[in-house]
């Protein structure tokens, strides 16, 4: 009841405000005009008694009589405003007064200009008295101004109105209010059980047809709607006190985690730090790296032009009519020629191999490797080495153990140490191989050798590429590269290598690799070189189609093929002819070039493999595509063999010999 009374008051204050402000106005414009009215008809009315003394006297004026100007002004008694008057002649001289009784006798000594003004309490009037269009005199008046008391009369008048309208308006608005209040009484009553009880089924009555009224219905559809969802979220009480238990339960992990999270922060923290450490060690190296990348180019760049200038400037001797050569210094130039090109696809071989290993490209097959048959091969590749410097090579006799290793890179690296410690000995040193069985799983080879050996300096530079430590301007051959991919192909199958060296003495490289369980005895299992094949007796060559679009490499291959008389040669400068010749003649034997103009040698492969005449002839790859991925994908392709140019003439009679043996065979097991 205290709000609804609240309300209720609310609206009398506001209507009885409204209403004392509306009167308040009425009643002010009122009383200003009224006013505003009274001084003009005052000062009219005083105009025209002025008018009408000064009309009087004017008599009085001329004759000079101021008796009957006196009884003129005496005439004003039956105006009881009129306080005193006078008459000035016309040299501004009093003429004639009057004072009303008991009013003071206060007359100015000359005539003001012509007008009304309000004097105090009084309003003074000034008007000249014209005859014949001659001013003869000027009338004065003073007349009580009731202003004030009029103005008290009103506003007396104006607050017994006020009074009574504001008491009217308080005694129908008490009456009339309930009409508003009366809906949101209700409304308000409801919603306060509402919010007592929680009894969302309460609904307010709907009164009149008014904004009241559809107050009424919002408040009643938002009971609606709050019903059902209260009804829902009980419904969902149960969920959410298993919710909220498990919430306990997660917030007990949670703090335990926590304990753990912060452990680990503080872990991690300390990684952070030295990963930061390592970061900036790293960037160190890749400045490093990127200045030896610099020095690496600059020195692969000299190390290929000085193989190229000897195979440039002796073939230049040899093909200029102007320096005439004897047979013997022919075959010196060609002997030169022939060694430096061999040194540069050396030099080439090993810049491939050190990027592959570098890029991380370089694939390795790990398994099982008997250590005593890759040391027998090494011994018979690097005798003649040996025997030619007159250096003794010592290996152990007997080798049980099997490494975990790559069979083709572990050769690769056993035969560079070999030769290093051949080519760098004195005369008639000796290299003696040793192993030792450190832990069950780790195994050391050792080469040592009997040559000049290596200064402190000269240690620290043993591993960078194309630095030969002194021996650039020596006899003895070499690019720099072979200790870099040693070792880079030592630490990729999981091994450490290491070198120790005494000047004067010699010098003792030692690898540590993995080792795996013994292999079973089985026989080995050896490449055997076919024999050569020598055409039937009496029989016709065999017949070799060779398709390659450089003149300079079909002159060689058809130079390697006039030296055997069981071979003959056919030629052809892209796929297409080679297709048509082939289609024609059914060689035995396809030499392949892949990069041909128009169509590719793979793609003429595949043709062939297409034709039921053709696809039984052995196709062999002859390209300079060196790169073990593309070996692979010719192999993958059908080729039958895989040779890379530069050619090796003992090499390639190898293959074709094998190839022939192939056909050989093919045909004996025909029926």
């Amino acid at each position: 009841m205290n709000r609804s009374s609240s309300i209720r008051k609310k609206l009398v204050v506001v209507v009885m405000a409204t209403t004392f402000a509306a009167l308040l106005v009425s009643v002010g414009l009122i009383i200003a005009y009224d006013l505003r009215n009274y001084q003009r008809s005052l000062v009219n009315d005083l105009s025209t008694q002025a008018e009408l003394v000064g009309h009087m006297s004017s008599a009085a004026l001329a004759f000079d009589d101021p008796r009957l100007a006196g009884e003129n002004l005496a005439l004003l008694r039956t105006r009881p405003m009129v306080a005193a008057a006078a008459i000035f002649d016309e040299k501004g001289r009093q003429f004639a007064s009057y004072a009303a009784q008991g009013a003071e006798r206060v007359i100015p000594q000359r005539p003001d200009a012509a007008g009304a003004r309000n004097d105090g309490r009084y309003v003074v009037l000034f008007r000249p008295i014209v005859e014949n269009g001659d001013t003869i005199g000027t009338v004065w008046l003073r007349a009580e101004n009731r202003m004030f008391a009029r103005t008290l009369d009103y506003l007396a008048i104006a607050l017994g109105v006020m009074l009574l309208a504001m008491g009217t308006a308080y005694l129908v608005m008490r009456r009339m209010g309930r009409v508003i209040t009366v809906p949101i009484v209700a409304v308000t009553e409801i919603a306060r059980d509402v919010v007592a009880t929680r009894d969302y089924s309460r609904r307010a009555p709907r009164i009149g047809n008014d904004e009241a009224a559809e107050l009424a219905d919002s408040f009643n559809a938002m009971l609606t709607e709050i019903e059902q969802r209260t009804r829902e979220l009980e419904d969902s009480n149960g969920e959410i006190v298993r919710e909220a238990q498990e919430r306990s339960r997660a917030q007990q992990e949670i703090m335990r985690l926590n304990e753990q999270l912060e452990h680990r922060v503080d872990e991690r923290t300390l990684q952070l730090a030295l990963a930061n450490a390592e970061l900036a060690n790293a960037i160190d190296e890749a400045r490093n790296a990127n200045q030896a990348k610099s020095a690496f180019l600059s020195s692969m760049s000299h190390e290929l032009r000085t193989p190229l200038n000897a195979i440039l400037g002796f073939a230049q001797i040899l093909t200029s009519e102007a320096l005439p050569t004897t047979e013997a210094q022919k075959k010196e130039f060609a002997n030169h020629i022939l060694k430096s090109g061999r040194h540069l696809l050396t030099l080439i071989n090993e810049i491939l191999d050190l990027a592959k290993v570098e890029s991380g490209t370089l694939t390795l097959s790990m398994e099982p490797v008997a250590l005593g048959e890759i040391l027998g091969e090494c011994q018979t590749m690097i005798e003649p080495l040996a025997a030619a410097r007159g250096v003794r090579v010592l290996f152990p006799h007997q080798v049980d153990a099997v490494l975990l290793a790559d069979r083709t890179r572990l050769k690769q690296v056993l035969l560079n140490l070999l030769s290093n410690a051949i080519k760098y000995n004195r005369e008639a040193g000796a290299v003696v191989v040793g192993c030792q069985q450190l832990t069950p799983e780790r195994l050391r080879i050792a080469v040592q050798d009997t040559g000049m050996g290596l200064r402190a300096d000269q240690m620290d530079g043993l591993f960078q590429p194309f630095n030969r430590l002194g021996q650039e301007a020596g006899a003895q051959e070499g690019t720099g590269i072979g200790l870099v991919v040693t070792r880079r192909l030592v630490e990729l199958m999981n091994g450490t290598i290491e070198v120790s060296s005494s000047p004067g003495v010699g010098s003792v490289f030692t690898i540590e690799l993995g080792t795996t369980a013994p292999l079973g005895t089985s026989a080995g299992v050896a490449d055997v070189p076919a024999p050569a094949a020598a055409a039937e007796e009496g029989g016709a060559p065999h017949l070799l189609l060779y398709v390659e679009d450089n003149p300079a490499n079909l002159r060689l291959v058809e130079e390697i093929v006039r030296f055997r008389p069981d071979l003959r040669l056919l030629a052809a400068g892209d796929g297409p002819l080679g297709l048509s010749l082939a289609r024609a003649h059914h060689p035995e034997i396809i030499l392949m070039d892949l990069n041909l103009p128009g169509m590719s040698g793979l793609e003429v492969l595949a043709q062939l493999q297409r034709e039921p005449d053709l696809r039984a002839i052995p196709v062999i790859a002859l390209t300079a595509n060196a790169m073990q991925r593309d070996i692979e994908r010719g192999i993958a392709a059908g080729f039958f063999r895989y040779l890379t140019k530069p050619i090796d003439i003992d090499k390639f009679n190898e293959v074709i010999d094998l190839t022939l043996a192939h056909l050989r065979a093919q045909k004996g097991a025909a029926p």
